[in-house]
């Protein structure tokens, strides 16, 4: 299997013994690892309540994305968690202004903690046409 690592200043960078994405199937299937709401440039959590910390993911997932050849709508498969399930309807508000329908498949996670103590991590599936990606 022939895979690509996606890299880009424009989204953290990984904290951790992983990749921000990695690409298989010649281009066409990208796999995205979390991104919690960190600020790019200085990798602080962003200041702000939930809607700010969801807008940054959303941001942070954006810039991985389009270093891979795509955007948000080329998410097939998106897993989302949250450390209150009581912010799941600000989720799904904010999420709607990120996608059209027909919208990914989704899991929306309570968990008890996440890495620097923030409040959401989302980490997806990514399919782009292979005409779309160049090596």
């Amino acid at each position: 299997m022939k895979k690509r690592i996606i890299s880009t200043e424009k989204a953290p960078t990984a904290v951790g013994t992983y990749s921000q994405a990695v690409v298989i199937n010649g281009g066409t299937t990208i796999y995205l690892s979390g991104q919690i709401p960190l600020i790019p440039e200085n990798m602080e959590v962003v200041e702000g309540d939930i809607e700010e910390q969801i807008h940054q993911v959303f941001k942070n997932l954006t810039a991985v994305c389009q270093e891979a050849g795509g955007d948000l709508s080329n998410i097939v498969k998106l897993n989302i968690f949250l450390t209150d399930l009581n912010n799941f309807a600000v989720l799904n508000e904010i999420m709607a202004s990120y996608f059209n329908e027909p919208y990914p498949a989704r899991a929306a996670i309570g968990v008890n903690e996440l890495p620097k103590g923030v409040n959401v991590e989302m980490d997806g599936v990514m399919v782009i046409n292979s005409d779309q990606y160049s090596y």
